[in-house]
C-alpha cells in the first residue's frame, strides 16, 4: 500500500509544485519506486506543464466528477501522473479525493499530492487524503506566517505536518533561520534547498527539476529528504567529515522522520 505524501503551502510562488514534480521522478527514476503523482490544485492547475503533459484527455476533475482513478492516469519520466484542467466546467467535489485514491494506491509505493496554495476545500483535500504533510516554504515573514496558518489548519483537523521543507534559500544575512523558523511552526525542518535559477529552465523543457540538474545541490539536497522517506540511511557528508563538524539540524530532523517512517510503514 502507498504512502500518501502531501505537499502544502498557503502562498503561491515557493516553488511546491516544481518539489511535488522533482521528489515523484527522483523516487521513481533514482530508487524505482513506484509513483503516481496528482494535481491537487483544482483552481490553478499546473503540474501537467512541469511533466510535459500539455492537453490531457482524463484529469483530476473528471476523477472528482465520477469517472475512475486510473482512466486518468498518463504516464511520464517513469512516473504515473493525474493532471488537471483548465477548462473543466462540470461540477466536481474536492473532498472525493481520498476515497478515490483508495482504489489505486495498492499499485504504487507513493502518491505525491501537490496541493491548492489557497486555504479552502482544495488545500484540505489533500491534507484528509494524505499519510503524510510537509510545509513548503520560502524563509521570509510573509510565508512563515502563511505556514504557521497551514498547521494551525491542520492540527484542527487532527492532521500533522510531518515536517517544513525551506525552499528558494537566496541570502541567508536577510532570510528567516532554520532555527526561528521551527521555534514559530513548532515543526522540524527536513530540507534546506538553495535558489537554483536553472530551474525555470527546467520548466521551460518540461523536465522535473530532479533529472533535469542531476548533480545539482537541488537535487541533493532532494535526494537526502528521499532518503528518509524510503527508510535508507543518510551518510555523513565528505567535508563534513574532514572538518570534524557535527550532523546539521535538518540531518538530524531527517534521521528522527526516517525512524519514524521505517518503523511505521515499512515494518508494518
Amino acid at each position: 500500500m502507498a504512502k500518501t505524501i502531501g505537499l502544502i503551502s498557503i502562498k503561491g510562488g515557493v516553488g511546491k509544485t516544481t518539489l511535488s514534480a522533482a521528489l515523484a521522478a527522483h523516487l521513481a527514476n533514482r530508487y524505482g519506486k513506484r509513483v503516481l503523482l496528482v494535481d491537487a490544485n483544482y483552481s490553478a492547475p499546473n503540474l501537467g506543464l512541469h511533466m510535459d503533459i500539455v492537453s490531457p484527455d482524463k484529469t483530476v476533475h473528471d476523477v472528482l466528477s465520477g469517472v475512475s482513478a486510473g482512466s486518468a492516469i498518463h504516464s511520464r519520466h517513469g512516473v504515473d501522473v493525474i493532471p488537471g484542467s483548465f477548462v473543466f466546467n462540470k461540477r466536481y467535489n474536492p473532498m472525493k479525493l481520498r476515497d478515490k485514491l483508495a482504489h489505486i494506491k495498492k499499485k504504487y509505493d507513493f502518491v505525491v499530492l501537490d496541493s491548492s496554495p489557497s486555504l479552502n476545500d482544495e488545500v484540505l483535500s489533500t491534507m484528509l487524503a494524505s499519510d503524510e504533510l510537509f510545509v513548503v516554504s520560502t524563509p521570509d515573514y510573509p510565508t512563515l506566517s502563511c505556514s504557521l496558518k497551514a498547521a494551525k489548519l491542520a492540527k484542527q483537523r487532527n492532521k500533522s505536518i510531518a515536517g517544513v521543507i525551506i525552499n528558494r534559500i537566496d541570502n541567508p544575512d536577510y532570510e528567516i533561520t532554520l532555527e526561528e523558523i521551527q521555534e514559530s511552526t513548532g515543526i522540524p525542518v527536513v530540507a534546506r534547498i538553495g535558489e537554483d535559477r536553472r530551474v525555470r529552465r527546467a520548466l521551460f523543457l518540461r523536465n522535473p527539476a530532479s533529472l533535469h540538474l542531476r548533480n545539482s545541490s537541488f537535487t541533493k539536497e532532494l535526494d537526502r529528504f528521499s532518503m528518509a522517506l524510503i527508510g535508507h540511511k543518510e551518510k555523513k557528508r565528505f567535508f563534513d567529515k574532514v572538518l570534524g563538524k557535527s550532523y546539521r539540524k535538518e540531518q538530524v530532523n531527517r534521521e528522527v522522520m526516517r525512524k519514524q517512517f521505517y518503523e511505521s510503514i515499512f515494518e508494518s
